[in-house]
Order: structure tokens, then C-alpha cells, then sequence
């Protein structure tokens, strides 16, 4: 039998338990028709997926039992479990482990195709370097005056340049320059996240093969790449800092090591430098020599909106020296990034929503002490129908005017809720979360990414705000809201590369306000937040 067949006995409960009673109320509310059986059963598959219907214990026990007894029987026989009274018990008794032998029956039994063997296989560490490299005049300016900060003492500086005007290829350009001019010698490049690792490595790359003046080598520790420091003492390290953090919980004579091979150590986001292990473990590798440097790269430098102890303490770790995009003429590099197409013409607008959200005097204080806006009160505004209503209706006005949209979801159910109502009225949608297989989320980026003539909408939550580079989104809805200044930066960011990066003249960037919780305007006003903090006292 099919698998299409025995989901077919399927009644709109069992439908509910897979894909949440929150998302077949909104079907309802939004057209009736929406929630038939058979549009479920389709939207079941599509957002879950057949295989993994399957693979997933607490599913299976829902689905097994829809099995005539005679099916069942002749499911335990293929699975070779000898002999019951009870069939329906013995099957749900039975383990499927992930590409074992059982789980090959069970998908064969109902006429599914074997999945695809994961590769296993461990990228190679260290690759070599090619392709071409070039700066724009902005961009080389900013370079030079990096590099005349980190050759003096106290040697340490940040490099604030706004989303889309190239500050990972202008740093780049100073470490290439600096492993030019400091032979042998060791770079450290640290990040929070595979993908900003995965695009630092590429953007090495090609910088190295045009202003490289040896071989040099690449190293990577992040994801399953090991750390292998043998005759390692010219080149680049590129690492992620939670990777870092646990080889300093398990081995710190490592730290150490690197720290004497290295002279300048490179941190993207800077504004996670003054978290208490990240600002150990970079001080850690600083320690050995009275000159290494140290590079801080940032969208918008500070931490938050309003807490300017915060702030002051991230200005004091870079020695209160940045450098900014210096544009004769213009007051607000933004200003000149958008006239001259490397950044998108963004229109911002609101979508006000008074919730029924009751905060209680702990929630309100919560909400005044902490960093960002409390997991639990996300949460609630997720589960917000006539919310939900306002942004799907939203996302669909967006549809008619933008070919790439990015949704930035409350939460990993919301994420999943607006993708499979979406989808449920047509549209073609994903959701990608922190809890999304690695093989899934490539697959969904990629298409995200391609030439395809249909409009795609992405939903997330907790990621795709750094390192996630797909220059034709001209659209960001902004649903989580925050408290943080660096991440709404990062969020409108992926919305608002301009042509000249290959990106877009306009963009919409749509917030939803909601009732006792902050919002945001504009980048140009996030850009220019914490100057005076940045201002040596005379």
C-alpha cells in the first residue's frame, strides 16, 4: 500500500496533532475549504514529510494503528518479528533506528523511496586559494586607516561599516596585507556561526589569490573540522568562538598555542566581545605578545538600544578607536551607500498590533533587566491569532510587489505556522529554524537563492539574521520583536543590498509593533546610535 493511502484514513484530530491546531484554526478562519482532509493530508507531507512522518516514534503511534489487522500482520511478518496476537502492539513496539534495517522495510512497505545516505565524509581542513579581488574607494580607505591603528599602540581597533558596504572583503584586504607584511605569521578569525565561518573562508579565498605573495595556509574549526596545529605558523585560522570556548573548557594549553603563532586576531559581530567567556578567551590569545592586534567588525557597534554601560564597556575593549566610512560630502555614509546602489532605497513601514498580552509586574521587570525580550513572551505573541491573521495577510500584500521575502518569526512554532498556512493558500514558502537538519535548511537557502521566477517567502527563527547572503531579498517582515538594536540591524540587513551588490534599487522593510514592547525605524538611524560613546574624553 502507499503511504498516500494510509494517511487517507487520516481524520482532521490526527491532522491537528501533526501539524499544530493553531495552523488549522487559521486555515479555517481564513477560508473553510482550506481545511479539508484532503488539503491537510497535502500539507502534512509537504511540511513534515513523508519519511520522516515515519521516522518519528510519536507520529508512527498515530499512523501504525490506521493499518487494517491484516496489513498489520503482514507488516510485522516483512519486519520478521515472528508471530502475535496483537499485530498493532508488536509493530509499535519495534525500534526503527535512523538507516537500519527495519526502517528500509517500513519505508518499502508503503512504496516510499530509500533515502539518500548521508555523506559523512569530513571536508578537507586546509584548501587552497583562488580567484579574483578588488576594493571600491570607500572600502580602501577604511582599510588604510585600520591598518595604521593596529601598527600603534594599544592595537586594537573597530571597523564600523553599515550592512552592504563590503566590511568582511575591507578586512580582508588588512589581513592580507598584514600576512604580507609580517612573514611567517598567524591570523585568528573568529565568529559565532558556521555560516559567517563558511563566508569568511570564501572571502580569504579570494582575496589571498590576488594579494597573496606565498602559500599560505587555511585553516578551519568549525562544525566537524578538528583542530590540528602541527607545523601550523603561517596563514589563517578561521574558528567559530562556541567551538573555541569548549577547547578552552577541555584543553586551554591549546589557547595558549595559538596564541603564541598568532599577531592579529580578527572578531566578527564584535559586539559579543565583552560577553564574559568570549572577552576570557580573546584576552587569552593576546596575552603572549605586547603588539598583537586586534580587529573588531561590526554592522552597528554596541550591544543594545539602552544600556550605555554595556556600550561604554565595548568602547573601552577596542580602546575607544574606530573607524568609520569617511564620505566627503556626506554626513551619513548610509546616505551615500543607497545613492550610489550599494544599498537598497528601503521603504520602512509599521504594522501596529494591540495585543491582548497581559505582562505582570515580574514580566515587566524581566522585560526592563534583560538583554532582549523574554523566550516566554515571544511565545505568547506567537500563539496570537489576530496577530497571526495581520501578518499573513501582510506577508500576502508583500507577495503582489517582492519576488524573495525573509520572515523573522517569534519563535520556531511560529516559523513553521506562517510556512504551513502560506503554503496551505498557495504560496510557495519555508521555514527554517536552529532546529532544521543542515541538509534541509541547504536545500531551502539554495532555492531561495536560485533564479526561479516565482516568489518565495523564507520564515525563521534564530537564524539567517548573519552570514546569509542572498542579495535579491527585497522584503523583510520583522515579527520577533527585540530589544536589541544590533539584531533588528542584522534582520533589515538581509533586505537591502542595493545593485551594485547584486542586489535590489528598492526594499520593504515591515515591522510589527507591538502594544508595550520597543520597535525600530530606520538603519540610517541605527548606524549613528552610539557615537558619543565612541568619543575619547578630553
Amino acid at each position: 500500500m502507499t503511504f498516500s493511502d494510509l494517511l487517507s484514513r487520516c481524520d482532521t484530530e490526527v491532522f491537528q496533532g501533526f501539524i499544530g491546531e493553531s495552523c488549522t484554526r487559521l486555515l479555517e478562519l481564513l477560508d473553510p475549504k482550506l481545511s479539508s482532509p484532503s488539503l491537510l493530508r497535502r500539507l502534512t507531507i509537504d511540511s513534515i514529510g513523508s519519511h520522516a512522518l515515519l521516522q518519528n516514534s510519536k507520529y508512527r503511534e498515530k499512523l501504525l494503528p490506521l493499518l487494517r489487522r491484516d496489513e498489520a500482520a503482514s507488516l510485522c511478518l516483512k519486519l520478521q518479528t515472528g508471530e502475535s496476537s496483537d499485530p498493532y502492539a508488536q509493530l509499535l513496539s519495534i525500534k526503527f533506528p535512523r538507516n537500519s534495517h527495519n526502517e528500509s522495510v517500513l519505508f518499502k512497505f508503503f512504496e516510499l523511496p530509500p533515502l539518500d545516505s548521508t555523506n559523512t565524509e569530513v571536508e578537507e581542513s586546509e584548501t587552497g586559494v583562488s580567484g579574483k579581488y578588488q576594493l571600491f574607494d570607500h572600502q580602501r580607505r577604511a582599510s588604510r586607516q585600520v591598518l595604521s591603528l593596529i601598527r600603534s599602540s594599544p592595537y586594537r581597533v573597530l571597523l564600523h561599516m553599515p550592512t552592504g558596504s563590503g566590511k568582511t572583503r575591507t578586512a580582508m584586504n588588512v589581513i592580507a596585507n598584514h600576512l604580507r607584511s609580517t612573514e611567517p605569521t598567524v591570523v585568528i578569525w573568529l565568529a559565532s556561526s558556521e555560516e559567517l565561518c563558511d563566508q569568511a573562508a570564501e572571502e580569504f579565498n579570494e582575496a589571498w589569490s590576488v594579494l597573496g605573495d606565498r602559500p599560505v595556509t587555511l585553516k578551519k574549526f568549525w562544525g566537524s573540522h578538528k583542530l590540528n596545529l602541527d607545523g601550523f605558523n603561517d596563514g589563517i585560522l578561521i574558528a567559530g568562538l562556541p567551538k573555541l570556548i569548549r577547547l578552552a573548557d577541555h584543553d586551554f594549553t591549546k589557547i595558549g598555542l595559538l596564541g603564541t603563532i598568532a599577531s592579529l586576531i580578527v572578531l566578527d559581530e564584535a559586539h559579543q566581545a565583552i560577553a564574559r567567556r568570549y572577552k576570557h578567551a580573546i584576552e587569552a590569545l593576546l596575552a603572549h605578545h605586547a603588539d598583537s592586534a586586534l580587529i573588531g567588525l561590526s554592522a552597528t557597534p554596541g550591544r543594545t538600544w539602552n544600556d550605555v554601560t554595556a556600550d561604554e564597556q565595548l568602547a573601552i575593549f577596542f580602546s575607544r578607536r574606530k573607524v568609520n566610512l569617511q564620505i566627503p560630502g556626506y554626513s551619513n555614509p548610509v546616505e551615500y551607500l543607497v545613492e550610489k546602489g550599494y544599498l537598497a532605497k528601503a521603504s520602512f513601514s509599521t504594522l501596529l498590533y494591540k495585543s491582548g498580552l497581559k505582562l505582570t509586574d515580574d514580566d515587566l521587570k524581566r522585560l526592563q533587566n534583560a538583554l532582549d525580550v523574554p523566550d516566554h513572551i515571544l511565545e505568547t505573541l506567537a500563539e496570537d491569532e489576530k496577530r497571526n491573521l495581520s501578518i499573513i495577510t501582510k506577508v500576502e500584500e508583500m507577495i503582489k510587489r517582492h519576488k524573495r521575502i525573509i520572515v523573522f518569526a517569534s519563535s520556531v512554532a511560529h516559523a513553521h505556522l506562517i510556512t504551513n498556512v502560506l503554503h496551505a493558500r498557495g504560496h510557495e514558502a519555508s521555514a527554517i529554524t536552529t532546529r532544521t537538519p543542515a541538509q534541509d535548511r541547504t536545500r531551502s537557502i539554495d532555492v531561495f537563492k536560485s533564479d526561479k521566477p516565482s516568489t518565495i517567502v523564507l520564515c525563521n527563527y534564530g537564524v539567517l539574521t548573519t552570514g546569509f547572503d542572498a542579495p535579491q531579498t527585497s522584503c523583510a517582515i520583522i515579527a520577533r520583536p527585540t530589544k536589541s538594536l544590533v539584531l533588528y540591524s542584522q534582520m533589515v540587513g538581509r533586505a537591502i543590498r542595493g545593485p551594485k551588490a547584486k542586489g535590489n534599487e528598492q526594499a520593504d522593510i515591515v515591522t510589527v509593533i507591538d502594544q508595550h514592547l520597543p520597535g525600530f525605524g530606520g538603519v540610517a538611524d541605527a548606524f549613528s546610535n552610539w557615537e558619543d560613546i565612541w568619543t575619547i574624553p578630553t
